[in-house]
């Protein structure tokens, strides 16, 4: 019994995407729950497993286009089964009452009239329809390009969507081309390539980062203010309830929590840092979604922890856990990537020392964290050796003024320099 792989729903605002690559070949066995191909849609990477055991059969090439519910390949339950056996030699009786095929002459081929026109050798051997993935026909077909001039980069010499955008970038002249291409600030010359080096195209993922950071740089008026935070406090707190804090939760108490917590009471005092413009309007938001972040296998990722004044620490703390470890399974939901309405940036754990992060559109503000440092600080009229982290907030100065910008930032760092007004929520 066969059984279709439908792409499966993967959120209510992702309707397509891109299936980056099959896990499992073509006639392989494979175990219902078992990853059969990875979906790349603009906001995550999803390994997408399979409905059933069986044999698995390839519907749809690497780099096709796919929409929600539509069929990209099969399961053959019985396929192990169902095997062909070795034809055995058949038995002399059978083989002596059977005639010898008599050959078919085939017609001899018709001559080339002498006068065809020139331009019919560019037509006569067009790319044939299994070497154009459907997304990559639709690019042709809207743009009237002839696809035996388009040079495959997916397997097999498959004309991929990409390879069909950049063939129409060319035609018009290096326009934009369709809108999944990449943006006109992001476009290069093709450099040429040696032994030494190799190409790969950028994944769907990264492109939609791309855009997305060109669009806000082109598109706002950034400015980035700095702080320092004396982290003693809250290091403090850390190694005095760590133990009991796992106990009871599961979980470690980090850094993070403390600073989502601090911004969630920062951004209710000033909401314009919480909420965007929206044409000549600005939409203010009554709750705090906070973009978190993270590094993956597939780059950054930033999952979002929704309504966060609901969420106690170690609510904080078990999501971001939940978040990380799903996002090296591609495990995130496309939704768990949207809604934030303001984004923290954790470079520290990479060691960075300072840093001027760029907000997500249609974010204001991102405030991005960094490496914790001892450093000479003065207290009172004594210079002491503190633990000190830089903290950057970078923001649209069309909505924030720098006076707005400047107090927000204190005010996390008020709360971080003095966790027990932020335990108390004061």
């Amino acid at each position: 019994m066969k059984s279709d792989i439908p792409v499966p729903e993967i959120g209510e605002s992702v309707s397509s995407g891109i299936l980056a690559a099959w896990l499992k070949e073509d006639g392989s066995s494979v175990s219902e729950g078992e990853e059969i191909f990875e979906l790349e849609t603009d906001k995550a990477t999803l390994g997408v497993p399979s409905p059933s055991s069986g044999v698995l059969h390839h519907g749809a090439a690497e780099g096709d286009e796919v929409e929600v519910g539509q069929v990209v390949g099969q399961i053959d339950s019985d396929g192990a089964a169902a095997k062909a056996p070795t034809p055995s030699a058949e038995p002399e009786s059978t083989a002596d009452t059977k005639k010898p095929a008599e050959p078919v002459a085939s017609p001899p081929p018709e001559p080339e009239p002498a006068d065809a026109p020139a331009a019919a050798a560019s037509i006569k051997s067009p790319a044939p329809a299994d070497q154009l993935s459907p997304a990559a026909r639709r690019v042709v077909e809207d743009h009237g390009l002839n696809a035996s001039t388009i040079k495959g980069t997916g397997p097999g010499g498959r004309i991929t969507k990409a390879d069909a955008e950049k063939a129409a970038r060319g035609q018009s002249g290096g326009g934009s081309g369709s809108s999944g291409s990449m943006p006109a600030a992001l476009s290069a010359p093709a450099m040429p390539t040696n032994e030494r080096q190799r190409r790969e195209p950028l994944s769907n993922l990264r492109k939609r980062i791309a855009e997305n950071l060109v669009y806000s740089r082109q598109s706002s008026a950034h400015v980035t203010t700095f702080n320092e935070v004396d982290m003693s406090a809250v290091m403090g707190i850390r190694a005095k309830y760590k133990e009991t804090f796992t106990d009871q939760h599961g979980v470690r108490l980090g850094f993070m929590s403390f600073f989502v917590k601090a911004a969630q009471i920062a951004l209710q005092e000033f909401p314009a840092v919480n909420g965007y413009l929206d044409g000549s309007d600005v939409l203010f938001n009554d709750y705090v979604n906070v973009g978190v972040a993270l590094s993956s296998e597939k780059g950054l990722l930033t999952p979002v922890l929704k309504d966060v004044a609901m969420m106690s620490f170690a609510d904080v703390e078990k999501q971001i856990i939940d978040f990380s470890e799903r996002a090296n399974k591609r495990r995130l939901k496309p939704d768990e990537m949207v809604g934030a309405t303001f984004t923290i940036s954790n470079g520290g754990v990479f060691g960075s020392l300072l840093s001027t992060p760029i907000p997500s559109p249609p974010q204001t503000a991102v405030m991005g964290m960094h490496s914790i440092q001892k450093r000479p600080v003065a207290i009172g009229d004594e210079v002491q050796i503190r633990p000190m982290m830089y903290l950057a907030l970078t923001y649209d100065h069309r909505m924030i003024d720098g006076r707005e910008a400047v107090l927000f930032l204190g005010r996390i760092k008020a709360q971080i320099e003095d966790p027990t007004r932020l335990l108390l929520g004061l």
